[in-house]
């Protein structure tokens, strides 16, 4: 074969992918004009697809996409399975997002073996916790070992860097005026010192030595995590209970954990073990942030080493100058209050923009955070520095 005829094959089979991809995207209709047509393993694919994306608003006809999934539970188990023989874990777990929500099967999750049959993630969670109330007895064992399974290999995947962070910043936070060489802190002591500086020999003579030890395992900060349990924060919750078991697990760290909607409730002892804390959730309802902080604020007694994490999408639905004040009356007292819009890995979520300019102008700026930059964004708190706050586009 000459050099110009495999280039020419190797196009056509590049071309040829082409064409099966975009049928596989398009679903087959008459008017997709690839006139491309499937067999095998791309066929079962695209059945598998057809049952959840094939429905439109017109009747469908001939061969198209054979849509919808139905209320039957065998025929949603075999989909599942289907599902997670063709695709890889990360759009199973997007298609068994849109299933919950494009076609209604919230139902079919109350059935232990459908719950046997998903891929669990975060997003399984907060929807297994917002059915938490409408369990069967026999589905709540099931519907806890998915939800164990979850929150273990959140754990695995945060705990250790979570520890380090912040644990090099409790060090770094104690701060000793007599510092030994290799506890200064070079950047502070040359700024602090700078008036010292001798030009004919290009150096500062410090008068003062800043520097930090390691911290006690004897002197605590305190965490208050205050998480708003309304419906559209099902995920933050999920992750700040991992965060909190986390934060608890430290010595040198007193946490709390408060969720709220209306009503506030203190799940603080259950911090040893976040699958109780989940399930002691109630997603959805109303919201009121004020009653939620007037409870957090009265359980600080020591201001200067307390942070208060407030995780919501603000929208309030108590007494908005009331919950304003309450934060002014904490940063004024010396408490650091980081407000979280959410903590997901979810992007830009709603909030109320109104309140969330009203707390930057407090000193309190609210943005989304990932559960990666969570750790940076404690540490920071703890050690009393910028918080670093992503960019927005």
């Amino acid at each position: 074969m000459t050099v110009g005829a495999l280039v020419g094959a190797e196009a056509d089979d590049a071309g040829r992918e082409r064409l099966r991809r975009w049928r596989l995207v398009l679903g087959g209709d008459a008017a997709d004009g690839t006139g491309c047509a499937l067999g095998g393993r791309d066929a079962a694919m695209d059945g598998a697809l057809g049952a959840l994306y094939g429905k439109g608003d017109k009747p469908q006809t001939g061969k198209e996409r054979a849509a919808g999934l139905g209320a039957s539970a065998p025929s949603v188990a075999r989909w599942l399975g289907d599902i997670r023989t063709y695709f890889p874990s990360s759009v199973v777990q997007v298609m068994q997002r849109d299933a919950i929500d494009r076609l209604g099967l919230s139902a079919l999750l109350l059935e232990p073996e459908m719950l046997e049959a998903v891929e669990a993630d975060v997003h399984l969670v907060g929807t297994l916790l917002s059915l938490n109330k409408a369990m069967p007895e026999t589905t709540k064992e099931t519907a806890r070992a998915v939800v164990r399974k979850v929150v273990e290999d959140l754990e695995k995947r945060l705990a250790t860097r979570t520890r380090a962070t912040l644990s090099g910043a409790l060090d770094r936070s104690a701060r000793i005026s007599r510092p030994r060489h290799h506890e200064i802190d070079w950047n502070r002591t040359i700024a602090a010192n700078l008036k010292h500086y001798l030009p004919e020999y290009g150096t500062v003579v410090p008068e003062r030595l800043i520097g930090y030890g390691r911290a006690s395992q004897s002197v605590k900060k305190e965490v208050i995590l205050c998480i708003d349990q309304s419906g559209s924060m099902a995920a933050s919750v999920v992750y700040a209970s991992v965060f909190g078991a986390v934060l608890a697990s430290m010595r040198t760290i007193n946490t709390r954990l408060v969720v709220f909607d209306t009503a506030v409730v203190d799940l603080t002892d259950q911090l040893d073990d976040p699958v109780d804390v989940l399930f002691g959730t109630q997603l959805g309802g109303g919201t009121d942030i004020n009653r939620a902080l007037a409870y957090c604020q009265s359980q600080i007694t020591r201001p200067a080493e307390t942070v208060v994490v407030l995780i919501s999408d603000l929208y309030e639905g108590g007494i908005r100058n009331e919950m304003l004040k309450r934060v002014a009356a904490m940063k004024g007292a010396g408490v650091q209050f980081v407000t979280l819009l959410a903590l997901s890995d979810e992007g830009a979520p709603a909030y109320d923009r109104e309140h969330a300019a009203a707390l930057a102008a407090l000193g309190a700026p609210a943005f989304a955070c990932t559960p990666d930059l969570f750790p940076e964004v404690m540490a920071a708190a703890i050690e009393k520095r910028p918080l670093p706050i992503p960019e927005t586009e």
